[in-house]
């Protein structure tokens, strides 16, 4: 692995002769971020750069980590978020792929060169995706269509109470999930992607309007609106704890999503006279976020 431990500036790190630069952003982690780049050494035979970009307040399981995997270290100083992490690590590499992915996963061995040669057989695949699992076997729903007002809406308000309605099904487009080939979809979750750095710089990277939540599904709205294509590759495996960060903070984490969703929304409504569109919109995102919140 190329790379070599130690804290950079935000400005990026110098350029490095690898075709794969990886960053996942860290807040205070814990052991999840040894497993991940343990388990990232297995996922692909050729060289790769590292970078940590560290949100949080204590240094020392990053240091410890950065030290024993020959990662780069980047400190913005404040936790930025999610997007803009993530648009700070990246800066600078000259990488063909750029992995985005978040550091409470574990890669399934080749995992990583089997989304590379997918990127190589797809050569308009801006953002690929792995298939995700839940880390009791079942398969998360990480390759979506994009939330139209009409899909968007049925799933928001019936998902809670029926999980398998068909707006819910057609939104997670879930019968395309654990299909044997790779497949063009409106939106890949950022909990782990391959980027093609080209595609990734046209459209300015994440959208660092964005705290947590919708970044990504802004990211391949707007690569789709550019004329590249968000690729699922079935046969690449990461396992995922989705709901660590959500059970440990759920009310917050709601309210955070809720409002992501709203700004999403917001900007695909933005004309004049789709007023009341917004209108609704946001009355409808924030009362769901109340009633999921209530009591707590």
């Amino acid at each position: 692995m190329a790379g070599v431990a130690g804290e950079v500036t935000p400005d990026g790190p110098t350029a490095d002769p690898t075709e794969i630069h990886v960053v996942t952003v860290a807040y205070n982690p814990g052991d999840e971020l040894a497993q991940f780049t343990t388990s990232l050494a297995s996922a692909t035979s050729a060289a790769y750069r590292l970078t940590i970009v560290d949100n949080g307040d204590d240094p020392g399981v990053v240091d410890e980590v950065a030290e024993a995997h020959g990662a780069e270290v980047v400190r913005p100083g404040a936790n930025l978020g999610y997007g803009t992490g993530a648009n700070l690590g990246a800066r600078g590499g000259r990488e063909p792929w750029l992995v985005v992915a978040n550091n409470d996963l574990v890669w399934e061995p080749g995992a990583l060169d089997e989304l590379i040669a997918a990127g190589r057989r797809n050569p308009r695949a801006g953002a690929l995706g792995p298939t995700v699992l839940n880390t009791d076997g079942t398969v998360y729903a990480s390759a979506r269509a994009l939330p139209s007002l009409v899909v968007g809406t049925g799933h928001a308000v019936l998902a809670p109470l029926w999980p398998g309605n068909p707006f819910t099904a057609r939104y997670q487009q879930r019968s395309g999930l654990g299909a044997a080939e790779d497949k063009v979809v409106g939106w890949l979750s950022g909990s782990c992607l391959l980027l093609r750095r080209e595609a990734f710089e046209e459209v300015g990277g994440f959208d660092e309007g964005y705290f947590m939540f919708f970044e990504d599904t802004d990211l391949g709205d707007r690569l789709g609106r550019a004329g590249w294509e968000n690729v699922y590759v079935p046969s690449a495996a990461v396992v995922h704890d989705q709901g660590a960060t959500w059970r440990e903070r759920p009310a917050p984490m709601v309210r955070a999503h809720h409002a992501s969703a709203e700004r999403y929304l917001r900007g695909r409504y933005d004309a004049w006279w789709q007023a009341p569109v917004r209108g609704a919109l946001a009355a409808g995102l924030r009362a769901r976020a109340a009633l999921l919140t209530r009591g707590r």
